[in-house]
């Protein structure tokens, strides 16, 4: 609803504007206060449009500055200081405690055999180098023999130490970097024949003799000693009342006896070697020597039975191993023995017959 001065002031303007651009005003201000006075004839349209209603929010216009005025309207609290990381004073005891404490536990794999075959080159010192690099490592040499191969030049250590598999591989790679030494091999978990010579002198006199010998032949039983020795067990007989018990129990055998009981202890040392594939190569009136060949643990099989008789003398030659060579074999279902298999029917360890 337009007044009539506005409705004239608006054909006025549209009639101005259907003439040519020629007849405008040359002027700006005509324009302003004809824009002026339709702003004033309709005061109630534009001051609708223009005034936002009563409890509608203006949106916020964001940049790219928008993050920063906010943090500049909005002060953050002062934070507190860090806390001063400076490492604690420890003396010795405390230090040496914490460096256990961080020091990683030692490996727990098992401790095992192991049989070591090295190729080297056979020349002076090559020996002294290979056990003192295994000497440096802390290892304990269980047996080692070198000999000479069909090669002139070419000769073969066979050791046999215990340790942890990781440690042994190590000193197996220190060794092979040795210059005289060409390839080392590791047979711990290979099939192998394996041999060792032994010569063990036995006793056939009788455990009593025996250790009465083994005393008598002591740096530590000057004749003084033995004299004082004997003195004091003659007092002592005295004073008991069984002495008489005692001195029958000490009274020697007669030549008869003796030979008796050397000829059975000579005919039980001979039983066990023949069950053991031995043999005696020696007899004399107080012991005899028997000569033996077979795995390692067939040799300290035998020295145990042995032990009883009395062992006066062993010399051992140490372990040497060849490794087994497989058969090939075009039957279908056959398959590889296993270590158990392999040392059920070992021939060495079979009885004779």
């Amino acid at each position: 609803m337009f007044s009539r001065g506005a409705a004239s002031m608006l054909r006025a303007a549209s009639s101005s504007a259907s003439q040519p651009m020629a007849r405008l005003p040359a002027s700006t201000t005509s324009v302003r206060h004809l824009s002026s006075s339709i702003k004033a004839a309709l005061p109630n349209s534009t001051d609708k449009r223009e005034q936002p209603q009563q409890g509608q929010q203006q949106p916020l216009e964001s940049d790219s500055t928008s993050a920063l005025d906010y943090k500049l309207a909005h002060k953050l609290r002062k934070l507190p200081p860090l806390p001063s990381l400076e490492p604690p004073s420890l003396d010795a005891p405390q230090a040496v405690s914490n460096i256990l404490y961080n020091t990683p536990p030692p490996s727990k794999a098992p401790f095992k055999r192991h049989t070591l075959n090295c190729l080297v080159q056979n020349e002076p010192g090559v020996l002294s180098r290979v056990a003192g690099t295994l000497a440096a490592r802390g290892f304990n040499i269980d047996s080692l023999v070198v000999c000479g191969t069909e090669i002139r030049d070419l000769s073969r250590m066979c050791i046999v130490l215990r340790g942890q598999d990781g440690v042994i591989e190590q000193a197996r790679r220190q060794l092979e970097d040795l210059v005289p030494v060409w390839a080392v091999l590791d047979y711990t978990n290979t099939k192998v024949i394996e041999r060792e010579l032994m010569l063990v002198k036995v006793s056939i006199l009788g455990p009593e003799y025996f250790e009465e010998s083994q005393q008598a032949s002591s740096p530590a039983n000057t004749p003084e000693l033995i004299a004082e020795r004997e003195t004091d067990a003659s007092k002592a007989a005295s004073a008991s009342a069984s002495s008489g018990a005692a001195q029958q129990a000490m009274t020697p055998l007669t030549p008869t006896e003796a030979l008796r009981v050397k000829s059975d202890n000579m005919r039980s040392v001979i039983a066990f070697a023949e069950q053991f594939r031995g043999r005696v190569v020696d007899v004399s009136s107080t012991s005899v020597i028997v000569e033996m060949s077979g795995k390692s643990s067939r040799c300290d099989a035998f020295l145990k039975l042995v032990r009883p008789f009395g062992i006066l003398e062993c010399a051992r030659s140490g372990t040497m191993v060849l490794p087994r060579s497989p058969i090939p074999s075009s039957y279908a279902g056959a398959e590889d023995l296993t270590e158990e298999e392999v040392e059920a029917i070992d021939a060495g360890a079979l009885p004779p017959g």
